[in-house]
């Protein structure tokens, strides 16, 4: 499933980057990291909305993302998600369905971007990882990028409606390599989402 960027989601690209670079002086260092072809699991902080395409724009490829089935029932803007590499999860198994949809992605040598804390930060500051990106590392063997955001949580956390126009930055580490696939030893997935996390914290 490797992706070209649809004319949808180089609009999107396009103005999330101009705006990034217009109102928050958006800045990406250690670019030469992210992996740009072959199958990828980019992984990152997660503190706020604007995280997804904070990222998404740090990157010359088209990457895909998860976000609830039910956003493709809304007029207008769901028939769209899916031209934005939007991968579906149903909120009735949501673990489950998130999973199989990133690895669905990774094995047809595309990019996902995964949050290692499930959900974001109350307070900005880094979070446990969950287990559940160790598991696609398992069944996929593909290398992980760290990526650490810095400055979105002061922009827009959590109850605030308007974000506030601060600097943010992006930080890409070097790529975390495991090896194989099909990893079956359910120790391996936390043990691998910890080491994940730790590369995206010493990305900064």
């Amino acid at each position: 499933m490797q992706q070209r960027m649809t004319c949808w989601y180089l609009l999107g690209y396009s103005l999330s980057k101009a705006m990034a670079k217009t109102f928050f002086h958006y800045r990406v260092t250690g670019a030469e990291n992210m992996i740009e072809d072959g199958p990828c699991i980019i992984a990152a902080n997660h503190c706020s909305y604007l995280d997804p395409p904070l990222v998404g724009v740090a990157c010359r490829r088209a990457i895909h993302y998860l976000a609830r089935k039910s956003l493709l029932d809304i007029p207008i803007l769901g028939p769209i998600l899916p031209e934005l590499n939007v991968i579906p999860v149903d909120q009735k198994n949501a673990a489950r369905s998130a999973l199989l949809g990133a690895i669905r992605v990774v094995r047809g040598a595309g990019a996902v971007l995964i949050f290692p804390e499930g959900s974001r930060s109350p307070d900005g500051k880094l979070q446990a990882a969950q287990s559940g990106i160790g598991m696609i590392v398992a069944k996929t063997g593909a290398p992980v990028v760290p990526v650490r955001v810095s400055g979105s949580f002061q922009a827009l956390p959590r109850g605030r409606a308007i974000p506030r126009f601060v600097p943010v930055k992006v930080t890409i580490g070097a790529p975390v390599i495991f090896g194989g696939s099909d990893n079956e030893d359910p120790d391996f997935y936390q043990k691998a989402s910890d080491r994940i996390m730790d590369a995206v914290a010493a990305s900064c």
